[in-house]
């Protein structure tokens, strides 16, 4: 008998049996499922199973949380036991996207595309943190920064700075690279796509006001139009689209010049169709588009803070539900693009840790061992910015740690929004999450801290304790 042979049969038993098991795959954590039909899954006999630490559906998916290590051994006892047969992850969300609505759909497009390059973009943030530490004044010296009274460090913090800031810089040819791959061309291209729109010789997108109010925009006469000889630096939206339409004349031309000759012709017209496309159309369009949303998150921030800082902090944990979050990733990289901060992340950052502390509380709540081990386990992932074992294995099964972690992220979400708290770039999304806060916000930053680690926890234990009687 295999080790985890009698789990599996409970596991395919609560879903439904082998024959509703479209697809199947397995990430580090989590087992990925495309499933026939979801209602026939026993959530509530698929959370008895002792390996297994929480399930969701999101995305056209069903995910089952097994655990780190295990779930690989789980994946191939259950290929091993079944005819499911091995599937990759393109292989299981191909199957689940055909249930997707097409909001659904795109957002789901976002993520395949961020997810990717948010390892350079988190460590490009802690790094960040790091530098505004030893360069940010009243830290440790009123007045003055660490590399004020100690200049030995200055060029230290100089090299910090720049390799922080090489993934923001280059931010287009990041995500050029994930959007064309995402989309099925040749990610090589989507790289140079990007690097197209940072040339140095363009205006810097960053000086674009500046030069635009004192009248002295490079412009290209082309063919008669006067089009702006403008760089897209910290932007979003002009490399996603270009993306999108450089693939498409890729895969085109692939189909119609033959192979002898493609290395000559495909890449070079592709790319200068896409250029000129970008530069006249696509750029002016989304650059104004992408600077229009991000004005309208300003204005709201700006003019009723508290509103704004309330209403993310209640729906950020749902948004994570439902993967709709990762749109806002697009927004938070628009704002820090800008070089003034975003005031969405550390509401984000605070939010894990809300969920983190109502996960906490449940393991003095519970009479189950099981989920008592989880709940204090869970809970430390969660401070440290994996909230995923917290909010599915606990929190969303019990419902009430849910609802309270809300209401603690709201709280210290519009104080922190009413003290105008910002992050220079994005981080990691719990304690640690203070690096990336701007050193002159940290005191309201750790005092929204304290709100998300007493509330949830408090919440969650007095309801647990004074109104569930029972705790499964």
């Amino acid at each position: 008998m295999q080790k985890y042979e009698q789990q599996v049969r409970d596991i395919l038993d609560a879903l439904g049996g082998e024959s509703n098991i479209e697809q199947a795959t397995h990430c580090v954590t989590r087992l990925r499922l495309a499933l026939k039909d979801e209602s026939k899954v026993d959530s509530d006999k698929l959370e008895t199973i002792d390996i297994v630490k929480g399930s969701f559906s999101a995305n056209g998916q069903f995910q089952v949380v097994i655990g780190q290590g295990t779930v690989d051994q789980v994946y191939r006892e259950m290929i091993a036991m079944t005819n499911i047969g091995e599937s990759s992850k393109e292989d299981v969300k191909e199957a689940s996207s055909k249930k997707m609505n097409p909001l659904q759909r795109a957002v789901k497009t976002l993520a395949d595309i961020f997810i990717p390059i948010l390892p350079a973009i988190v460590t490009a943030g802690l790094l960040l943190g790091i530098n505004n530490i030893l360069t940010g004044p009243d830290i440790f010296f009123d007045g003055q920064s660490l590399i004020d009274v100690y200049p030995q460090w200055a060029d230290l913090a100089e090299m910090i700075n720049i390799i922080a800031s090489a993934a923001f810089a280059f931010l287009p040819a990041l995500i050029g690279w994930s959007a064309v791959r995402r989309f099925g061309g040749s990610d090589l291209l989507g790289i140079v796509l990007g690097l197209i729109l940072v040339h140095p010789d363009l205006l810097n997108a960053w000086a674009y006001a500046d030069a635009q109010e004192a009248g002295e925009v490079p412009i290209w006469n082309l063919l008669g139009l006067e089009i702006e000889a403008i760089g897209y630096q910290g932007q979003v939206l002009p490399v996603l689209f270009a993306s999108y339409i450089l693939c498409k004349i890729e895969l085109a031309l692939r189909k119609r010049v033959p192979d002898a000759i493609q290395l000559l012709v495909v890449a070079p017209v592709a790319l200068l169709l896409t250029g000129f496309i970008t530069f006249i159309a696509i750029g002016p369009l989304t650059f104004a588009l992408g600077n229009g949303i991000t004005s309208m998150f300003v204005w709201l921030f700006d003019v009723l803070p508290a509103v704004g800082g309330f209403v993310y902090g209640i729906l950020y944990a749902p948004l994570v539900v439902t993967g709709m979050h990762h749109a806002f990733l697009a927004v938070d990289l628009q704002l820090t693009g800008t070089g003034d901060g975003t005031f969405l992340w550390p509401i984000l950052a605070l939010s894990n840790i809300a969920q983190g502390s109502a996960a906490l509380a449940m393991m003095f709540v519970s009479h189950n061992e099981k989920v008592k081990g989880l709940s204090g386990t869970s809970a430390v992932s969660a401070y440290l910015g994996v909230t995923e074992p917290a909010m599915f294995g606990v929190n969303i099964r019990f419902k009430y740690p849910f609802i309270c972690a809300i209401i603690g992220a709201a709280i210290a979400g519009t104080f922190i929004s009413l003290n105008s708290v910002l992050a220079s770039a994005v981080g990691v999304g719990g304690i640690p999450g203070f690096l990336s806060i701007f050193p002159q916000d940290w005191i309201p930053f750790f005092i929204g801290m304290g709100i998300v680690i007493i509330v949830p926890f408090t919440l969650t234990f007095l309801y647990g304790k004074l109104v569930v009687k029972e705790h499964s």
